[in-house]
């Protein structure tokens, strides 16, 4: 893709840290920057003359963040995530006789 595009729209996935679904909530609208970034010689941050990758937006829907770039007349870019399905499991199956696999103790 040669496309230039000035925002993406997606979902973020949970984080590893967390066990529930409440960051799933939400549509993400990050503006993506192009300007090179320079570092610090004496702190060894790193820093950019345009603000603009600081802006995240919540939207609750993915229609929502579209029609806000729309409204703005900016590029996007949608990404789609792969959502997980859960298999609900039982304790008692680790010491079932049907197991499949190694033990391991």
């Amino acid at each position: 893709m040669s496309v230039n595009v000035d925002v993406i729209i997606y979902k973020p996935t949970k984080s590893a840290m967390q066990s529930g679904l409440a960051t799933n909530k939400f549509w993400i609208l990050k503006f993506i920057s192009y300007s090179k970034t320079n570092l610090d010689p004496l702190m060894g941050w790193s820093g950019s003359d345009d603000t603009s990758k600081q802006i995240v937006l919540k939207f609750n829907s993915k229609e929502e963040a579209i029609d806000y770039a729309d409204l703005h007349s900016l590029k996007y870019r949608i990404l789609n995530n792969n959502t997980k399905t859960i298999k609900p499991k039982s304790y008692a199956d680790n010491f079932s006789f049907k197991r499949k696999g190694l033990w391991s103790h």
